[in-house]
């Protein structure tokens, strides 16, 4: 087991060793947590996150041992709003979308790509309704054993996703919830397509800044980024929307599961 950016404290600034984590707030993941990633933090970008465990990756690589559980946490696209000097919300999503990529890409062109599935969840749906039902989130299945060209209907939740992750493992459920849950065994095919990914190269500059004054500056600049979730969520979503689509965002809407 590997684990990137959970359950840990970040430095002020990496040490001279460059290491990023201050501590490690979980016993278990201590000893198998690597100090030089760095745990969420909007002002540091998700690629050089990807850089980190890539050049991990190199030596499982040169090695042939690969960790058969790797966690890892990218959180820039939670964006930082419009706070004056920051990380401009374009960029954050572009920074994360390619950190994904370039991680993606060097998983799929390695030995190890065969026996590999790669589970992306949000950390929660962060109150952004699709068209279809509040409750919906992305998830993204990344495998040479994906299902290609169809159209999963089936209902699955957050627990779906750590039970398959369990079935492949061959560990036991942790409680009920995982016990009782639909496992993801229909968005598998049995014969896999080995073709490599490619990273698409942001079309868009990483760099792009928000500016010193702007519409809702001051709105941003009250809101907590210190850590993922502690901002108010209808606020955030008013202050993108208006941000990148301009006037009045629609009224926020919440639906329930049909009966």
């Amino acid at each position: 087991m590997r684990n990137y950016g959970y359950f840990v404290t970040n430095r002020p600034a990496p040490g001279p060793d460059g290491v990023q984590v201050e501590a490690v707030r979980d016993p278990i993941l201590n000893r198998v947590t690597n100090l030089y990633y760095r745990s969420f933090d909007l002002a540091y970008p998700d690629v050089e996150r990807a850089k980190v465990f890539l050049k991990e990756f190199a030596e499982f690589e040169r090695a042939g041992n690969l960790p058969r559980l790797i966690l890892m946490r990218l959180g820039n696209d939670h964006t930082s709003g419009t706070t004056p000097g920051r990380i401009a919300p374009l960029a954050a999503f572009a920074d994360n979308d390619y950190a994904l990529g370039l991680i993606v890409e060097a998983v799929s062109k390695s030995r190890f790509w065969a026996k590999t599935a790669i589970f992306v969840l949000e950390d929660d749906a962060q109150n952004g309704p699709d068209h279809v039902d509040s409750h919906r989130s992305i998830a993204l299945l990344i495998s040479p054993y994906a299902q290609r060209r169809s159209v999963d209907r089936r209902m699955y939740n957050t627990t779906s996703v750590l039970r398959t992750i369990e079935l492949i493992l061959g560990l036991r459920p942790m409680t009920h919830f995982d016990a009782a849950a639909r496992p993801m065994s229909a968005a598998f095919q049995s014969t896999p397509d080995l073709r490599p990914y490619v990273a698409e190269k942001p079309r868009i500059s990483l760099e792009e800044r928000n500016p010193a004054v702007s519409p809702t500056a001051a709105r941003s600049l009250r809101l907590d980024f210190s850590e993922a979730d502690r901002i108010e969520d209808l606020e955030l979503n008013d202050i993108l929307w208006r941000a990148l689509r301009g006037g009045d965002p629609p009224a926020p809407a919440r639906s329930v599961f049909p009966l």
